[in-house]
């Protein structure tokens, strides 16, 4: 039984972005969204799982069978392993077709961590 907790996408605002948290110069995050940025960023501080994450945006269609982005350096049983932590942490959707597993990195995930990222705009 895991104790994981899943975070669940939240919908996207007229812009098509996933309202995560605020630009981190906007105000102080709450801490429901501190926790959420942190599991986002804490998913992708180890490098394997940066570079799946990577591996699945840049992938064509914007999608990737696991059995295209296996060659990380690691054994099979740990590349699952980051791609369940990825999941769990809100980063990566999956499907199985047959015997693969496909994985979707959401436009919606990708433009709200970037919008966390970004100067907040300032009112004229």
């Amino acid at each position: 039984m895991s104790n994981a907790k899943v975070l669940p996408l939240l919908e996207p605002d007229s812009q098509g972005v996933a309202p995560c948290c605020p630009p981190l110069t906007e105000r102080p995050m709450t801490a429901e969204e501190a926790e959420t940025a942190a599991r986002m960023f804490k998913a992708l501080g180890d490098p394997v799982r940066l570079r799946l994450f990577s591996a699945v945006a840049s992938h064509e269609d914007g999608e990737a069978c696991v059995c295209d982005i296996s060659d990380v350096g690691v054994s099979q049983p740990t590349v699952s392993h980051h791609l369940k932590k990825l999941k769990e942490a809100g980063l990566l959707t999956s499907e199985r077709r047959g015997t693969w597993v496909y994985y979707r990195v959401e436009p919606a995930v990708l433009a709200a961590m970037g919008q966390l990222l970004t100067q907040a705009s300032t009112a004229a």
